[in-house]
């Protein structure tokens, strides 16, 4: 049976490469995201070489909350099921060692967090009744600890983490699969123009990465170096922590 698969945070980066990937595999996808002219172009590109369209767009901004639940259900809809949903919408703006911004700081979580669980809990709450599905949130390697850089960005993904956990020890017995991916560094218009950026992997591995990992129902690091990276990192007192540039 064709897989019928959502994927929050689309237009760009992982997000439009996982809607390639699933449209390569046989998969129904729906694209989400708010810029609507690079969705479609996204979902042209995975229909290209396809005999049909089994990518379309679907124009939301993940900081409408209470307009999720109405885009949820006319997806579903359309695609007549549901049997994937991928949340990775994310930001991560600049922000100063000495910068200190309260609203910027609500940006980055209404984003990275409160929209995934807006997301992820209309699936959850479907999928839990079909007794089958896979939940996919994108975290991140930064919300392993609490690090100089963009203190707000590591929240969020720790945040999402642990919901993501929530989810999974809720979801098991019902036969719903739940994973927490944690990519390091990607090349995507998120990290363009950053430095420092250990074991960079493109969009496209990170994708197939991703998608290889659906029925994992657990952690899953991408590449799989950074397992051993941040177990590791995770050991360090936080009197020494605070002191590394990592």
């Amino acid at each position: 049976m064709q897989q019928r698969a959502i994927v929050v945070g689309a237009s760009s980066g992982i997000g439009a490469a996982l809607v390639e990937g699933l449209v390569r595999r046989g998969a129904r996808v729906t694209a989400v995201a708010r810029r609507g002219e690079l969705l479609v172009e996204v979902c042209a590109r995975a229909n290209a070489e396809q005999h049909e369209a089994r990518a379309t767009a679907y124009v939301h901004d993940v900081t409408d909350v209470e307009g999720t639940a109405a885009a949820f259900q006319a997806i579903v809809q359309e695609l007549d099921g549901l049997d994937i949903l991928i949340y990775c919408a994310g930001i991560m703006p600049e922000i100063g060692p000495d910068q200190y911004d309260p609203l910027l700081d609500q940006q980055i979580v209404q984003v990275n967090l409160i929209g995934a669980m807006a997301w992820l809990n209309l699936a959850a709450e479907r999928f839990r009744l079909q007794g089958s599905g896979s939940l996919v949130g994108v975290g991140s390697v930064a919300g392993d600890r609490g690090r100089i850089g963009n203190p707000a960005y590591c929240a969020s993904k720790a945040g999402l983490h642990t919901f993501m956990e929530s989810l999974r020890n809720r979801l098991d017995r019902h036969g719903v699969k739940v994973v927490t991916v944690k990519p390091g560094p990607v090349d995507t218009p998120m990290t363009a123009g950053r430095d420092k950026l250990p074991l960079l992997i493109d969009a496209e591995r990170c994708a197939r990465d991703i998608l290889s990992s659906l029925e994992a129902s657990g952690t899953v690091y991408v590449p799989g170096t950074w397992r051993p990276i941040m177990a590791a990192i995770q050991t360090i007192p936080s009197v020494f922590f605070r002191r590394m540039d990592v």
